[in-house]
């Protein structure tokens, strides 16, 4: 336990609320975003009271949905409309669409007029667009403006945008045209119009583009803040780095969620109720179990196969999970390729014949392996055996590792996420792949 909370617990009746204050305006954000879960309902309550107004903010825009309740239930009135004063549209937002209703009337009772109209105007977009995660808060000015003009708005506005890196430059209706930098501003003379200094090829985006994208483009071209527009290029926000942090985070981890073969939006785990992690995990399961299930048939299949040479049975679960680990290994590597926009399905050509290759050699040097490890160590078998052992499982590994890198591929040109290819689906499919490859190539050696 850390020892603020510890001091908090054991000095907290005597302690006046000055020295409560100099006890937690130190304490860093991501500590006690992290250590929050251990206080009691009481003690959250009385922290987040005697919290520096700055840190509240960034607080209450890290915690769970439930814990940011309980916090607003319990501020008065005044304390919630300092509160919501001071955060960022954006932020705000994304308060009163996560609480329940009767929360989500309280605080919009407790809003200013502007803040309830900056609201209103980004709940008219979807959460999940790139204008449901903007703020529309910016600086713009006319191309017309010179340099010392220019500097003279920013100082009399900075305070009112979140991050004051670029301004915008707008034509008569309010379509942006350009944008220029705060060092660009510095730099310049104060004659210069900004039309000299501004740049005109503007890295934007769509309203209605999807989050994801949106964080994509701003991560691939370096970019602190990225500009919203409509289809008619008037601008609407932008979206910071900070913001696209959270998005990248949250996508990452939906992604490794389908790579265990579970389902659902990324959640706190302690938030999450024991039936939200069953809701999460069992369906993935119940479809796993249900594709098992074709395994079973595959032995029934070659049972006179398994009968006649039961040393066939013994390598089974190697060849499985040698081919399951070869078809993850490709997988993993073409999600990873799909995502960050290095591999292009247009490639596919030369991806699999790329790949054709790799699964070759992959598969000599581990049929190899396991021939020499079958023969030497227990059980001993036969070089013949030995060789079927290898040979299918040569096979294996290239029919494994040609499934992992086709499959995502063209689940992705299909318009699906190829993220439910990996993990449990991908070794189940191999499984039933990699078993018939097995007992086809023992049948053919044994002449069974």
């Amino acid at each position: 336990m850390s020892t603020w909370i510890e001091h908090l617990r054991e000095y907290e009746e005597i302690m006046a609320p000055v020295g409560l204050r100099e006890v937690l305006e130190d304490i860093d954000i991501v500590e006690l975003t992290e250590e929050w879960r251990i206080l009691t309902e009481d003690e959250e309550s009385l922290v987040f009271l005697h919290l520096p107004l700055e840190t509240k903010i960034d607080l209450i825009t890290e915690l769970t949905d439930s814990q940011q309740e309980r916090i607003l239930h319990t501020l008065s009135e005044q304390n919630k409309k300092q509160l919501f004063k001071e955060m960022e549209p954006d932020d705000l937002v994304d308060i009163v669409q996560s609480v329940n209703p009767d929360i989500r009337k309280t605080v919009w009772e407790s809003l200013s007029d502007k803040a309830k109209q900056e609201t209103l105007f980004l709940l008219r977009f979807d959460e999940d667009d790139a204008a449901g995660l903007m703020n529309p808060r910016y600086l713009a000015i006319r191309s017309t403006v010179t340099v010392a003009n220019a500097l003279h708005f920013i100082r009399k506005n900075a305070d009112k945008v979140e991050l004051l890196y670029n301004i915008y430059v707008l034509d008569n209706l309010q379509r942006l045209i350009g944008i220029v930098s705060i060092q660009d501003i510095l730099s310049s003379k104060d004659d210069l119009t900004i039309s000299d200094i501004m740049d005109e090829k503007v890295i934007s985006v769509r309203e209605d583009t999807d989050q994801e994208e949106a964080a994509k483009i701003l991560e691939a071209n370096d970019l602190v803040s990225l500009p919203v527009v409509d289809q008619n290029n008037v601008l609407l926000g932008d979206i910071t780095f900070d913001d696209v942090l959270d998005v990248i985070r949250d996508e990452q981890t939906e992604d490794v969620y389908k790579m265990g073969a579970m389902s659902g939006d990324a959640e706190n785990y302690m938030a999450t109720s024991i039936w939200g992690l069953v809701r999460k995990r069992v369906p993935w399961l119940i479809v796993l179990l249900l594709v098992g299930t074709i395994t079973t048939n595959v032995l029934y299949h070659y049972e006179e196969v398994i009968v006649s040479a039961a040393f066939l049975f013994i390598f089974m679960p190697v060849i499985t999970q040698t081919g399951g680990n070869a078809g993850s290994q490709s997988s993993t590597l073409m999600i990873r390729g799909l995502a960050t926009g290095e591999i292009q399905f247009r490639e596919i050509g030369v991806i699999m014949l790329k790949e054709l290759l790799v699964g070759i050699l992959m598969g000599i040097i581990t049929g190899v392996v396991i021939i020499l490890r079958s023969i030497i160590l227990p059980p001993g078998l036969g070089l013949e055996q030995g060789l079927i052992i290898g040979s299918s499982l040569i096979f294996v590994v290239l029919i494994s590792n040609m499934i992992g890198t086709l499959a995502p591929l063209l689940i992705h040109r299909m318009g699906f996420d190829p993220t439910v290819m990996s993990g449990p689906l991908m070794a189940t499919v191999i499984d039933v792949a990699g078993l018939s490859i097995y007992f086809e190539i023992a049948r053919f050696f044994l002449k069974i």
